[in-house]
């Protein structure tokens, strides 16, 4: 029967994380929790629910999350953000997997964000399959911002969701949005990327077009018209904050915006 590492990647996490650990309970078989200098309970309360913490300064998502995955004691690995928790039916899908000897290196998980307080189901946001269980030596992040995992073999499926709370009010969104689009404005310069004019007022408007309307983001309401507005606003942002480096400026420094604390 397998054994499974359970990995959290936090920072001020004390209003989500209990719920996030509390989904792991008797599906993990450890868990390794790396914090990048929380200043709140995020320590103790990960200790509380038998997690080992390992500290370690933030340097990019991809970064973070392999060094927590090599701090794993056993050969797989399930990555967790500090906003999501298990749905009961992933936690049986899990619990039914541990018993037979996998055939597949990873395993996709179905993501289901909620916004706002309600559940999307369209919008471009769900259904969003994303790896998250894998063997540590077949599979690892790549990415420094929207990272994703690279899988040396076979890929399946899992049922059930993980429930993603992942925005809680619009001033957190747009703390959000101002924090990654300059941290994606200074990937896209890093990368040697020098074109921006197109992305704003091309891209961006295609972006409210396709979330709305091809990716039916009208049947979510109006969150659907928020998310359809956001999104566009977000390319908008990132590639006028690249405009600014390629024209020898330098962005603001944000803090790093946590849900509870904006």
């Amino acid at each position: 029967m397998p054994s499974i590492s359970a990995i959290i990647i936090t920072y001020n996490e004390q209003s989500d994380l209990p719920e996030a650990l509390e989904s792991l309970r008797g599906v993990a078989d450890e868990i390794v929790v790396v914090d990048s200098g929380s200043t709140d309970r995020t320590g103790e309360i990960a200790q509380e629910f038998g997690a080992r913490v390992v500290s370690r300064p933030f340097s990019n998502f991809g970064d973070q999350k392999n060094f927590a995955a090599g701090q794993a004691t056993h050969d797989w690995v399930l990555s967790l953000d500090a906003d999501e928790r298990l749905s009961g039916e992933l936690r049986e899908a899990i619990a039914a997997w541990k018993q037979n000897e996998p055939d597949c290196a990873a395993y996709q998980i179905n993501r289901k964000p909620n916004y706002l307080g309600g559940w999307i189901r369209h919008s471009g946001w769900y259904p969003e399959y994303c790896v998250r269980l894998y063997r540590s030596d077949s599979a690892r992040f790549v990415g420094a911002l929207h990272e994703n995992v690279q899988v040396n073999g076979r890929v399946g499926r899992l049922r059930g969701d993980f429930l993603h709370y992942t925005v809680r009010s619009l001033r957190e969104h747009y703390a959000k949005m101002e924090a990654f689009t300059t941290r994606a404005a200074e990937d896209l310069y890093a990368r040697r990327r020098r074109h921006w004019r197109g992305g704003m007022w091309l891209a961006a408007p295609w972006t409210l077009v396709q979330r709305f309307f091809f990716q039916l983001g009208f049947l979510d309401g109006y969150r659907g018209v928020l998310i359809a507005w956001t999104s566009a606003r977000y390319v908008w942002l990132k590639y006028r904050k690249l405009g600014v480096l390629v024209g020898g400026g330098k962005l603001e420094a944000r803090p790093w915006p946590q849900a509870r604390d904006v």
